[in-house]
């Protein structure tokens, strides 16, 4: 595959996404990589390793790295086999290990499709039909995706080819360009984490954040409300439809502060929403697979696109604005009249909030 221009290209429907990385995978001419927490060999994920094992027929050499719980019996062993036999690296991502039984909470949560050194995709899809509209229709999974040439995809090589080693290098700052970024290193564990936070503490006119599961730990709330205090219009959207209840109950345990600070909460409401995308002004942006909550900051293993990017700014508030229009806005003298065991069960969210 000829040596491409730098480009970022933004994916919100599923269909439109899989059939590009099944094309970029049959045009291959060395090498496949691919990284991801939930592959099903279904409608979905079924051809794209059909289209894997066909690459490594071909001798090109193919490496897949698929979570061990993520899809835990979604893979027969049978399509495995097959996998291996048609010569296929094949490896499982932190599995149980008796040794350090401890590590198992911990899960490799990246989804990163690599082909040659010429194109790479990241974001929040899976591999599984719940993301497709020919397989499930209109109430397929809300996502975003992107898909990068350039200079970005020796980087998305070099965190495939050194996981699970710790990355090296700097956290980027507010004003650094566009680069990926995972979340583990010696010098600073909690890098996505240092790196929004940054961010958000520089924010100065906007600053719109889209999570499906907002779990946020005390310094990052107070990013957020601290923008929103100094005159910041930020806008939190999170799903009204949740496919983990516990977690959407604790997202609402923390809306009574978010609305005192002049956070503004709204909630998706045509399906489950999964994008994980966010905005600082009109040049920030980033866009991976990082929630913004507890397990992704602290404990799994993230990777997101982010940096000074007004054009992917640009693109991603499109898709904000047209997500506002269809969601309520979670309005404070409401909220307050909720029914009596909405509270109970924020609390319960919240006391879970670390684990889930």
């Amino acid at each position: 595959m000829p040596s491409a221009p730098e480009t970022t290209t933004v994916f919100v429907e599923g269909d439109t996404l899989y059939e590009a990385m099944r094309t970029d995978i049959a045009g291959a001419a060395a090498q496949v990589r691919l990284e991801c927490y939930i592959v099903a060999d279904d409608e979905v994920g079924g051809p794209i390793l059909t289209a894997l094992a066909d690459t490594a027929l071909s001798g090109k050499r193919v490496q897949v790295r698929i979570d061990a719980v993520g899809s835990w019996r979604l893979i027969p062993p049978d399509r495995i086999r097959s996998m291996k036999d048609a010569g296929a690296g094949w490896h499982w991502s932190r599995p149980w290990s008796w040794r350090q039984p401890w590590q198992f909470h911990v899960r490799n949560h990246r989804k990163l499709l690599i082909i040659d050194d010429a194109v790479a995709y990241l974001g929040g899809f899976n591999l599984d039909r719940r993301n497709s509209q020919r397989a499930v229709g209109v109430a397929r999974w809300r996502d975003t995706h992107v898909r990068l040439t350039g200079p970005r995809v020796a980087e998305a090589i070099t965190l495939f080819d050194e996981y699970p080693r710790a990355p090296r290098g700097p956290v980027p700052t507010a004003r650094s360009p566009l680069a990926l970024l995972s979340n583990r290193s010696r010098r600073c564990r909690h890098r996505l984490r240092c790196a929004f936070n940054e961010a958000f503490d520089q924010a100065r006119e906007r600053l719109w954040l889209t999570t499906p599961y907002f779990a946020p730990d005390r310094r990052s709330q107070r990013a957020l409300c601290g923008a929103a205090r100094r005159g910041v219009d930020v806008r939190l959207l999170v799903p009204g439809k949740s496919d983990v209840p516990l977690a959407q109950w604790a997202a609402r345990a923390a809306y009574a502060h978010m609305l005192e600070a002049g956070v503004r909460i709204w909630e998706y409401q045509p399906r489950v929403l999964h994008a994980k995308t966010a905005l600082v002004d009109r040049d920030w942006a980033t866009v991976g697979t990082a929630n913004f909550d507890y397990r992704s900051f602290f404990l799994n293993d993230e990777i997101n696109l982010l940096g000074h990017a007004p054009a992917l700014n640009a693109t991603l508030a499109e898709h904000f604005v047209q997500d506002l229009n269809e969601s309520r806005e979670v309005l404070t003298e409401a909220w307050m009249q909720r029914p009596w065991y909405g509270p109970v069960l924020e609390l319960i969210g919240w006391w879970a909030r670390r684990w889930l």
